[in-house]
């Protein structure tokens, strides 16, 4: 496998801002592609060893693209996460000035959280998505469009200068990445994980989401993201994607697995990872009955009453 990381490109993006903060990635080369798809492929065709993308942020929710990979084609799987704070510039050609700016661009991600800054400044500046605020920018720099609401130090890389800084539009917004590769054993528990599934209903019918929430309920596991995506089968179909706490060699996690296997048409495993939001110190103490331990001397007495040592 070629020691390479792929990411959402091109050079400039947060995605490749986030991704250095990787110690690995001083020991790989770093291949910008032009989408999440492309650079999720390239795990998928071998030309790459594992790719890094947006999936998550806190003004906006699940980043759809990447879930909805995630969800369709080959099998992939999660190893590390890195949660980095957004905030935006507008970047514009050189002697551009505000009221010059009639057309902006940026990744749809970054609408909702310059929606408001927009609003009051840029009223009746007319956005046009790109495929990425990188991309957005190299667009201002072609001449395409007026501005581009992206990271501030893609300003040089790009020819531009930042004519406004600091925008969001909520305090504290923060992007979630992933660090995608192919299926293989998961990293041994840190002690502060978390676990990532797909899930499908074998059907519809009345508490049948309520019937999946509660294999992780019952155990005492708390979720952390649940969305639904649509199946691509018809209006009304979807399938569920989950971050949970946890890893899969958790008794209470593993045991939770089994039962949404029992009763889900299908299950997809995304990877059990270290969370990048809390240490060790700071994982919450497990609810009564639903520690490791509490489920191994379960098991034992179940395995005793079989044989009689009750």
């Amino acid at each position: 496998m070629p020691a390479s990381y792929a990411y959402l490109g091109p050079e400039g993006t947060f995605t490749e801002v986030a991704l250095r903060t990787l110690p690995e990635t001083a020991t790989r080369e770093l291949i910008p592609y032009v989408s999440v798809q492309s650079a999720l492929d390239a795990v998928r065709a071998g030309e790459a060893e594992a790719a890094f993308v947006p999936i998550e942020n806190s003004v906006e929710g699940g980043i759809t693209a990447t879930l909805d990979e995630l969800v369709a084609g080959e099998p992939l799987m999660i190893y590390r996460e890195v949660l980095l704070s957004i905030t935006f510039a507008l970047l514009v050609r050189p002697g551009t000035k505000l009221s010059d700016v009639k057309t902006v661009t940026a990744h749809p991600a970054a609408q909702p959280q310059v929606r408001n800054w927009l609003k009051a400044h840029l009223p009746d500046a007319v956005w046009e998505s790109a495929a990425s605020n990188a991309d957005g920018a190299r667009l201002v720099q072609e001449g395409r469009y007026d501005a581009a609401f992206a990271g501030e130090f893609a300003a040089a890389r790009y020819g531009l200068v930042p004519l406004e800084t600091g925008i969001h539009d909520a305090e504290n917004a923060q992007t979630r990445f992933v660090l995608v590769g192919r299926p293989a054993r998961p990293a041994a528990p840190s002690g502060a994980d978390k676990t990532s599934v797909v899930l499908w209903q074998r059907n519809d019918h009345p508490g049948g989401l309520r019937d999946l929430l509660g294999e992780f309920s019952t155990r005492g596991i708390n979720l952390m993201l649940l969305q639904s995506r649509p199946t691509g089968a018809g209006i009304g179909n979807y399938c569920f994607c989950v971050d949970a706490e946890g890893h899969i060699n958790d008794r209470r996690m593993a045991e939770a697995l089994m039962g949404l296997k029992r009763i889900c048409l299908q299950v997809r495993f995304l990877g059990s990872y270290p969370r990048a939001d809390i240490g060790v110190a700071d994982v919450r103490t497990p609810l009564a009955g639903t520690s490791d331990g509490e489920f191994m001397a379960a098991a034992d007495w179940v395995a005793r009453c079989q044989d009689g040592r009750f």
